[in-house]
C-alpha cells in the first residue's frame, strides 16, 4: 500500500492510499477535508498501468483522485 496526499484545485486537503489489484491496475481510496473539517470520502480505480514507474502512478493517483471530487455532476 502506497500513501498519497494534496490539495485540489478547489482548496480541499485530502490523504489518500493505493494499493495494486493486479498487475496494471490499482484501488485507491481517500478522505477531503476543508479547513481541517471532514468533508467526504471517495475511492476509485485505475486500469492500465502496467509498466507504470512508481512515481508516474503516483502521480496517476492524485490526477484521479482530484477529478473525482472537482469534476461536475
Amino acid at each position: 500500500m502506497a500513501i498519497v496526499s494534496g490539495k485540489t484545485k478547489n482548496g480541499y486537503t485530502y490523504e489518500g492510499d493505493y494499493q495494486h489489484a493486479n498487475s496494471d491496475r490499482v484501488t485507491w481510496t481517500a478522505t477531503y477535508r476543508l479547513e481541517g473539517h471532514f468533508y467526504g470520502m471517495r475511492h476509485g480505480r485505475i486500469d492500465q498501468l502496467g509498466g507504470a514507474s512508481v512515481s508516474d502512478v503516483d502521480d496517476a493517483v492524485k490526477d484521479d483522485i482530484e477529478s473525482t471530487w472537482t469534476k461536475p455532476g
